[in-house]
């Protein structure tokens, strides 16, 4: 999630962190480096919202998308504390390049950044925009972008997904993947799909990515649901 989101009152029995079967998994996945590990702790510790790191195993997969498809320039739009943007940049090459999107860097400069910048090979493949990350994306776009990246990261205000993947499908060249976390909403998209304007959103995105031709998907009970999409 975004730092400008509150934990949303739902129901999150779909991602269930401390049970046995999903933490079996999650420590069968996730191999933190130590960088990773210490932003990681420093989020729990020092930011009331942490519950918006993505999960663990979400990013370790990514990460393997990444290498799995050659990646080299990535799209992330919700920064929080640059976790995420943290894991893109190690998983690419010396050349690599994340743009990572958000329009509050509160929590990044006071947690993320101090930890980042102490290894300038990794915070230098960074670039953190601050502002509307549709406007970020349209500028993108504007700069003859279109088809130049390889990967996107979706971990925003959720009632723009829909929004985020009308750009973010230009903007991927052909053979690239989204990410979109929070698919499935804890819940919320089978059980009251109609509950408020982020889980419409949400069911609106993920019935649009299906039913786009330019694109296949995978909807995945993984964290709080994973919608992967691979750009024909």
């Amino acid at each position: 999630m975004a730092s400008n989101e509150e934990p949303p009152p739902r129901n999150r029995f779909l991602y269930r962190p401390n049970d046995p079967l999903v933490q079996y998994c999650a420590n069968l996945t996730t191999k933190f480096e130590s960088i990773e590990k210490e932003l990681h702790e420093a989020t729990i510790q020092s930011s009331h919202g942490h519950l918006m790191l993505g999960a663990p195993e979400i990013l370790q997969f990514g990460k393997y998308f990444i290498q799995l498809i050659g990646a080299k320039r990535v799209l992330d739009i919700g920064t929080y504390t640059g976790a995420s943007a943290l894991a893109w940049a190690l998983a690419l090459p010396i050349d690599g390049e994340v743009v990572s999107m958000d329009i509050d860097h509160t929590d990044l400069n006071a947690i993320g950044k101090p930890i980042i910048n102490r290894m300038p090979e990794i915070a230098n493949k960074i670039k953190f925009e601050l502002g509307s990350a549709l406007d970020t994306l349209e500028q993108l776009l504007e700069k003859g972008q279109a088809g130049k990246f390889d990967f996107a990261f979706i971990d925003a205000d959720k009632i723009n997904y829909p929004n985020y993947y009308k750009k973010c499908i230009q903007l991927l060249r052909s053979g690239g993947v989204i990410f979109f976390d929070n698919a499935l909403w804890g819940g919320s998209v089978v059980h009251n799909p109609k509950h408020d304007d982020d889980t419409r959103a949400i069911v609106a995105c993920n019935e649009l990515i299906f039913n786009d031709p330019n694109s296949n998907s995978t909807l995945v009970n993984m964290g709080d649901g994973l919608h992967i999409v691979f750009k024909k």
